[in-house]
């Protein structure tokens, strides 16, 4: 038996904090290497915080990590465990983004990152250079480029988040050079349903490539992007570890090395194209390292939990609504705390609650992420610190209904937030006569300015707040409102934080039920009872004023994810809503179109939002659109 205990380490990084981003990893390697690890992954950039961006224009900023990596090496000289983390590194006027080798104290060797993703939330391309198959140098007498390391117990190979995603990246060759372990250290962000597919990716290449496949995830979140951490190691196919997610920490899992050479050897077709591919497999540079792990001697077999290699474990099932909310919730727990905390000037949260869906699942993340944060603490404990750290505004106009005056104070008082209460009546009443004065003749206040006025002046307290008490003034408009201009700028499009501008509002909906069903909140109880509005006029209804949100939301999936033309739009509503009126499908389609392509000017100004599917309309990610456009070209007619 060839016994090897791997370690996966997610690191909390935040983007430029080098000194506390290492400290972090060295803590938890450390810990690993205490506890029988003799391999260690930390994650892609763990040492910059991921994404950098155009931070790495700055050398200073690259010749900073080349530092900290220098005393991470230095720091865990101790350690019988070889160590890979990540790193931006120079070549001359080149930077590129590494996977670094340490063991023994010293930096082992560099591998960089070859496919470099310049789509959806990427932007790699645009400041990193990729690395080539047969690529050699050294920096500073450290090897780099196309290599694989030969230890005391087997070949291993490292790699760089999306260079695994590829079925042509470099695994394929530096495992034909005799890497039996992979290395691939990731930041891949969080998206619904990402783990399923990450899963099935790594099997499939762990088992074509007939190797150990460890994949080394960041967690946290870094601006809007969230990253949920955890990671797995796939043995020939098979699954031998899932990490934790949404924590910073480390778990670990042995392997024997013989069970994949034993593979190797009888698996045919691993032969016949080891020769095909012989020749590409040359280009690798093999990198010797002469001083020995440690701690192998103590290593057992990984032998089943449940006692038998034949049958399958007690399965411990988790229903998919339970798994899709709890998720979500985590996510955005996750995005709000490490926002909140990162960036060092905020002392509270604020959300400006309005009795309505939107806000109170802003302030009920918040909570929890209070509850995340002080999990040592009692319930008490608990409710205390959310007096201590969030804050709730409800501030009425002559439109707001008493059932929403009540909702917003239940959940307050539920939550355990300090709730102020201040109209708006008089400063909405000052306002409309100032602007009254600045109209010309033939111009006349609309009813579109009566009802943006309310939201404008409700921001601008929220704002005043904020410099008061340092505090983090949380957005609460969904996706589906954003999407077709819904919300008004300067009101509230506002806040520093958009929580939820990236989940549709039929999945707004979703997560009240589930946490209705779940919580028994009286809340949120409430809080359904009356028909989504923003009550900016009387007897106003979100739904009435636009349409069904399961029609704008299918809308949406259908003209900006799939990027159908509305004609093809109308044709799979049909299909979708067979009991609706066709000629009003027709007309909900057009004016979703309109709506949409007349709202890009508003939803670009909108503040970052968190990440949380393959489609958002943050600007800097996954939907870039014109602001100026014509509708032209989808119209018929």
């Amino acid at each position: 038996m060839r016994l090897l205990k791997i370690a996966i380490a997610n690191v909390n990084s935040t983007v430029g904090a080098v000194r506390s981003n290492v400290n972090r990893a060295l803590a938890l390697a450390h810990a690993a290497a205490a506890d029988g690890a003799t391999l260690i992954a930390l994650p892609e950039q763990c040492i910059s915080g991921y994404p950098p961006e155009d931070l790495v224009q700055w050398r200073a900023f690259v010749d900073a990590q080349w530092d900290e990596l220098h005393r991470f090496a230095r720091e865990t000289a101790s350690l019988g465990a070889a160590l890979a983390i990540g790193v931006t590194c120079a070549r001359g006027p080149l930077i590129y983004n590494c996977a670094a080798l340490v063991h023994r104290g010293r930096v082992r060797g560099l591998v960089p990152k070859e496919k470099l993703p310049t789509y959806n939330v990427f932007y790699e391309g645009r400041t990193f250079t990729r690395g080539v198959p047969g690529l050699w140098d050294e920096l500073s007498g450290i090897p780099f480029g196309d290599l694989v390391f030969d230890l005391d117990f087997g070949t291993i190979a490292l790699e760089v988040c999306e260079d695994i995603w590829s079925p042509d990246g470099p695994m394929r060759r530096r495992c034909y050079a005799g890497a039996e372990v992979v290395l691939n250290l990731s930041a891949s962000p969080f998206r619904l349903g990402i783990s399923a597919t990450r899963r099935e990716m790594i099997a499939t290449r762990a088992a074509d490539n007939q190797a150990v496949v460890v994949y080394a995830a960041l967690v946290g979140a870094n601006d809007g992007l969230i990253f949920d951490g955890g990671g797995y190691i796939y043995q020939n196919g098979r699954l031998c570890h899932d990490a934790p997610r949404f924590r910073e920490g480390f778990s670990a899992a042995t392997v024997d090395l013989d069970r994949t050479r034993r593979l190797r050897a009888e698996n045919t077709t691993w032969r016949t194209d080891h020769e095909t591919f012989a020749p590409l497999a040359a280009s690798v540079k093999h990198i010797p390292i002469d001083e020995p792990t440690e701690g192998r001697d103590r290593l057992t077999y990984p032998v089943p939990a449940h006692g038998s290699f034949f049958l399958p474990p007690p399965e411990a099932h988790r229903p998919a609504r339970s798994e899709f909310c709890e998720e979500l919730l985590d996510a955005l727990t996750l995005g709000v705390g490490d926002y909140f905390e990162k960036i060092g000037c905020f002392r509270t949260i604020g959300v400006a609650l309005s009795g309505g869906r939107d806000s109170l699942l802003c302030l009920i993340i918040a909570r929890r992420y209070v509850d995340r944060r002080f999990a040592a603490l009692d319930e008490a404990g608990r409710r205390e610190k959310a007096g201590e750290h969030c804050r709730a505004f409800f501030m009425p106009s002559p439109y707001s209904s008493p059932e929403t005056t009540r909702a917003a104070a239940v959940a307050a008082a539920e939550l355990g937030v300090p709730l102020a209460i201040v109209s708006v009546d008089e400063a909405f009443e000052r306002e409309l006569l100032a602007v009254a004065a600045m109209l010309q003749p033939g111009e006349a206040l609309t009813a579109a300015a009566r009802q943006n006025a309310q939201a404008r002046v409700r921001a601008a307290r929220m704002w005043t707040w904020s410099n008061c008490a340092a505090g983090l003034f949380l957005q609460t408009s969904n996706m589906s409102e954003k999407a077709v201009g819904y919300s008004t700028i300067g009101g509230d499009g506002e806040g520093a934080l958009a929580v939820i501008a990236n989940l549709p509002k039929t999945v707004v909906n979703y997560l009240l039920d589930y946490l209705l069903e779940t919580t028994g909140s009286e809340a949120i109880r409430l809080t359904l009872l009356k028909p989504a509005t923003a009550e900016l006029a009387e007897g106003m209804e979100d739904e009435k004023d636009l349409m069904p949100f399961p029609v704008l939301d299918a809308c949406f999936a259908l003209f900006a994810g799939e990027k159908m033309a509305p004609g093809e739009v109308e044709e799979v509503l049909r299909a979708l809503f067979p009991d609706e009126d066709a000629a009003r499908l027709a007309a909900w389609t057009e004016k979703f179109a309109r709506l949409f392509t007349q709202s890009i000017y508003k939803w670009v100004q909108a503040p970052i939002s968190l990440h949380v599917g393959n489609l958002d309309l943050d600007r800097e990610r996954a939907l870039q659109l014109p602001v100026v456009e014509r509708g032209e070209w989808w119209r018929r007619g």
